[in-house]
């Protein structure tokens, strides 16, 4: 059952977050419904601009559609991941989405607003709700790219003005996460500070933390030891995550893990059985592999066995 992103955000909102999964294929999308339904958890998946044109975005729709046939009791949002405004128009007017990102954050204070609120103005006359971003994370995920030096926090004295002016319906902060599988050289963390600050200035309001896969290390080990030349990937604490999740972080995104899983049974496959040609056997290992990853992010995140509750609060 597709829903509101806000309805999820108005269930999670301080008790746990909801775990936001980027998919790009079949084995995905198959993964990602099977862990969920293990662990009975509600659910975000996201598609970015280079997911719906990896093949074609119909496809991919198509896909999620016939997901939500083949497990009927899965209660989830259909969510734009870093959408530009011609991408998150598309989307608005497609019927299909829940929710778009906005991703302005590169511009100027005043015309990221003014971006946001166009985006906002339309999605808003088709029930879609929109996420923004204040601040700039660092880091390189698909077509964004930002270098570690122009990375910034965002600023808890701006986020008021920006939600008003802007009206969107969840903000993307930048509290210290980045993109992609480089996150932290040393001990660095999230910013709990900033979170608090933010939270005071917009009770209630649903804050959403980007670049949060926790890279694994014991993936990244595999990986190296199959071939692979992942040196220093280091991601985000999970205790770390845990904790945001009870004050006002209610939607992670998480696209890298997947990907670390996705290269681990595919490069420990091919490496023990260089006979295997054909594509299924590791297809197979890998939706089992991203179930049980699934599964356990969601005990993180504090979203497993809030399935029943969530329904019952949504269908009324």
């Amino acid at each position: 059952m597709i829903v509101s992103t806000d309805a999820l955000f108005k269930h999670a909102y301080k008790n746990y977050a909801v775990g936001a999964y980027n998919i790009n294929n079949a084995e995905q999308i198959m993964g990602l419904f099977r862990g969920n339904m293990d662990s009975k958890a509600p659910f975000i998946v996201q598609l970015s601009k280079g997911a719906r044109s990896y093949t074609d975005k119909r496809l991919l729709e198509a896909m999620i559609r016939a997901a939500d046939e083949i497990f009927p009791d899965a209660v989830f949002a259909v969510h734009l991941d870093h959408g530009d405004e011609a991408a998150c128009m598309d989307c608005i007017e497609s019927g299909f989405y829940s929710s778009v990102m906005i991703d302005a954050s590169g511009e100027e204070f005043d015309e990221n607003i003014a971006i946001t609120k166009r985006v906002v103005d339309a999605a808003h006359k088709k029930n879609v709700s929109v996420e923004a971003e204040l601040g700039k994370l660092g880091g390189v995920e698909e077509h964004v790219s930002v270098d570690e030096a122009d990375a910034k926090l965002t600023d808890p004295k701006q986020v008021q003005e920006f939600v008003e002016r802007s009206g969107c319906d969840s903000l993307a902060c930048a509290i210290g996460t980045s993109h992609g599988a480089y996150k932290f050289t040393g001990s660095q963390g999230l910013h709990f500070n900033v979170i608090e600050e933010i939270v005071k200035l917009l009770p209630g309001f649903p804050l959403v933390m980007h670049g949060s896969s926790s890279v694994p290390q014991d993936e990244v080990e595999r990986i190296n030891a199959a071939g692979g030349d992942l040196k220093g990937a280091k991601g985000v604490d999970e205790d770390q995550i845990s904790k945001a999740s009870k004050m006002g972080v209610t939607k992670v995104n998480i696209d890298t893990d997947g990907r670390l899983v996705w290269c681990r049974v595919h490069r420990e496959l091919f490496l023990a059985k260089p006979d295997v040609f054909d594509l299924r056997p590791a297809g197979k290992i890998f939706m089992d592999e991203y179930a049980k990853y699934i599964m356990h992010k969601n005990e993180v995140l504090g979203s497993s066995g809030k399935l029943d509750d969530v329904r019952q609060a949504v269908q009324g």
